[in-house]
């Protein structure tokens, strides 16, 4: 598609540099509620990475696994997955890579949007470099906001690269089901990706990790379960092991979720041998900013951009250049990008109409809300036991087996989940929660409010769960710990 402003216009109030979620929020809320002018600078899909390669096309791979294996323990009930039919439904969420609907909010919103490859060129200007090649030059009256986002990180272990694997962008776009496949990775991309390869049906499906257990940043007993149910579904996990050899014979293909017409073979560091059809790297992602002009501005090319809590950039004068999404590695979750971009943007509202306070995404950033959509889920929110702990936190801690609870048992007999709060001794609030099991996606929410408002303990008491559901499981939380204290005389 071609620039979609008039080519001769060169000057906007915000420059946003990548047209992300992250980025469209941060044009949206500049704009929104003060009139300055906006634009989006983006050579790919406006939208970027979790409208098409990350959050929606996985979760539409993984809604259907989830039902079909709901029904398999609900008596009376059966479904039946179709894979093709889940790859076209898929397809529909992400519009079959086609940005239109994208390109159409955003104009409908006020933020013009234009094509080609932009880069840094000095203070508050950007160099776009159009399809043809010809290099068009913005300026910013008042910011230029980066959201170059992230790419999956290939490690360097011969013949990797030359063997064309997967990343996260190939396997949420794969055009079939290979019939086995090697995951390289224990964390949120690797589980979710072998749950969904398994339940799509994937004869053959190896995770190789290097730790001692699977989703190592959660409560150990989370990457417990979730590595419990994946043996269970009849993928093998090779725990503390790493590649040294990969070959692939006749390496062929180009795009995303292309399927290889040769095999690849996969040496591990205790000799182990691993034969498959395809390999999916997801070994994390580092920030996209080796080519963007830092260097323009007197900052390193290459890792992170330091934000403040306006995330504004660190060390360049005149409080201009923002950061947000990954490529300010704070959080590297897609709903946490918004967030920053939106308090870019309203900073930048402010600054522009001279205000003394300004907004801050500190507040925010306490309580990092995630779910991971395996089988079972996994949700948290704010700090681990041992983080809170390495943070000097005197932390008191309460758990509970989440099968206990009548909700659960209606949802399955057989249901299997566990329930972990942390609470600061000296406020008396929860500062870490972490839930695994069926059905507890929408329980996050409230544990985040209950981090980020600082709600006491005491207070938290009265606020009811309804019966007989999941978010019963605050009640027994809270009893378990209350019964705790008044034995312990504290209550």
């Amino acid at each position: 598609m071609a620039a979609t402003v008039d080519p001769d216009r060169s000057a906007w109030d915000v420059i946003v540099l990548g047209g992300a979620a992250a980025g469209e929020n941060a044009a949206q809320y500049a704009s929104q509620f003060s009139g300055l002018s906006s634009v989006l600078v983006e050579d790919a899909l406006l939208g970027g990475e979790c409208s098409y390669w990350a959050c929606m096309p996985s979760k539409a791979l993984l809604r259907p696994v989830e039902v079909v294996d709901a029904a398999a323990h609900l008596p009376g009930v059966t479904a039946e997955l179709r894979a093709a039919e889940v790859l076209a439904r898929r397809d529909r969420v992400i519009n079959h890579l086609d940005d239109g609907s994208q390109v159409s909010w955003a104009l409908g919103a006020g933020i013009d949007v234009v094509r080609g490859y932009g880069r840094l060129a000095g203070e508050r200007t950007v160099d776009v470099t159009r399809p043809d090649g010809s290099v068009r030059t913005l300026t910013a009256r008042h910011a230029v906001v980066v959201d170059t986002g992230s790419r999956a990180a290939v490690p360097d272990v011969p013949g990797l690269r030359a063997a064309l694997p997967w990343t996260s962008r190939d396997v949420t776009t794969m055009r079939e089901v290979p019939r086995r496949v090697v995951v390289l990775g224990g964390g949120v991309v690797a589980c979710e990706s072998a749950t969904w390869l398994r339940g799509l049906g994937a004869s053959e499906v190896s995770v190789v990790h290097r730790g001692d257990r699977l989703l190592s940043r959660q409560e150990p007993f989370a990457g417990e379960l979730v590595g419990e149910a994946l043996r269970e579904a009849g993928v093998r996990l090779l725990p503390g092991r790493n590649f040294t050899r990969v070959k692939r014979s006749d390496p062929a293909g180009t795009g995303h979720g292309r399927v290889h017409g040769g095999e690849v073979t996969v040496t591990l560091d205790d000799g182990t041998v691993l034969v498959a059809d395809e390999l999916v790297v997801a070994t994390g992602r580092v920030p996209d900013t080796e080519d963007i002009g830092l260097d323009t501005v007197g900052l390193d090319p290459g890792g992170n951009l330091p934000v403040d809590d306006h995330q504004c950039v660190r060390g360049v004068a005149g409080d201009w250049l923002y950061a947000v999404g990954d490529v300010c590695g704070r959080a590297l979750l897609t709903h946490m990008g918004k967030y920053q971009a939106r308090i870019a943007g309203e900073v930048i509202a402010a600054r522009a109409r001279g205000a003394a306070e300004l907004p801050s995404s500190a507040a925010g950033h306490v309580g990092l809300p995630q779910v991971v959509f395996t089988d079972p889920e996994v949700g948290s929110a704010g700090m681990t036991e041992a983080q809170a702990r390495e943070a000097g936190v005197d932390v008191e801690v309460v758990e509970y087996d989440l099968a206990a609870l009548a909700g659960t048992y209606v949802l399955r007999e057989d249901y299997r989940g566990r329930a972990k709060l942390v609470v600061d001794r000296a406020s008396d609030t929860v500062v870490g929660a972490t839930f695994a099991g069926a059905g507890i996606a929408e329980l996050v929410h409230s544990a985040t409010t209950a981090i980020v408002g600082r709600i006491p303990v005491s207070t938290l008491w009265h606020v009811v769960p309804s019966y007989p559901t999941v978010s019963e499981i605050w009640l027994r939380l809270l009893e378990t710990l209350r019964a705790r204290r008044h034995e312990a005389g504290r209550e």
